[in-house]
């Protein structure tokens, strides 16, 4: 993995500052008040979500920051019309979804058709170690990303939210905009497709999965404050 600290919060990052115990929605009114300070808190907060997620719909790391910094700044500028029904991290997340969407319709506009399509989906066969080779936790993270990785996007996005994020369902379905059953069967998937031995050595290690790193979380604040603080 990149770099060698990363972020997990605002209130993890070193810096201190008011505003990073406040909720969401405190930081929302006064991000809506003019204190775009508070904004910084609120990526720093859900950096790693934001980008765990946009890199499961992309399938690598090609564009993510990027379309993070997109997600961020349309959700600055429709961050009044946050009505509070979902929590906030479920309507950014939803927002980054959509950014990662369109870059992906960029790259591959043939295969648009396939986000939608609930049919059962071949994974490709997963060529990795042997239980005995994974004896270090690191090794059995970098398995576990390159395992993931394997699965088609429906799927790999759901692990994402599901299991790496720990999402309950009806936030990923409300997340994907799909149904809650759909949810269910491409979790079940993307659990076959990854085998149970690697989801038996996995154990902890694999909320370490896809971390995001202070350096990149810092470009990324940088790049959106940037563009939204004149």
């Amino acid at each position: 993995m990149k770099g060698a600290e990363h972020i997990e919060g605002a209130n993890q990052d070193g810096r201190g500052g008011a505003g990073e115990a406040e909720p969401d929605e405190a930081l929302i009114q006064r991000v809506c008040a003019g204190d775009t300070a508070c904004f910084e808190v609120l990526m720093r907060r859900h950096n790693e979500r934001i980008y765990r997620t946009v890199r499961a719909v992309l399938g690598d790391d090609d564009d993510v920051e990027d379309v993070m910094q997109q997600a961020y700044i349309s959700a600055y500028q429709h961050l009044d019309r946050f009505e509070g029904r979902a929590r906030f991290s479920t309507w950014l997340t939803r927002i980054a979804i959509n950014e990662a969407y369109a870059r992906l319709r960029k790259r591959h506009r043939t295969e648009a058709a396939s986000w939608e399509d609930d049919g059962m989906v071949d994974e490709p066969e997963s060529a990795g170690p042997t239980p005995e080779q994974v004896a270090e936790r690191g090794e059995i993270q970098a398995l576990l990303e390159r395992a993931v990785d394997t699965l088609s996007m429906p799927n790999r996005t759901v692990f994402v939210l599901r299991s790496v994020e720990g999402l309950s369902t009806a936030e990923t379905a409300d997340c994907l905009k799909i149904s809650e059953e759909a949810v269910k069967m491409r979790l079940h998937r993307a659990n076959e497709a990854l085998r149970l031995w690697l989801a038996e050595q996995v154990g902890e290690a694999v909320h370490e999965a896809f971390r995001f790193y202070r350096p990149r979380c810092d470009a990324v604040v940088r790049g959106v404050l940037a563009r939204i603080v004149h």
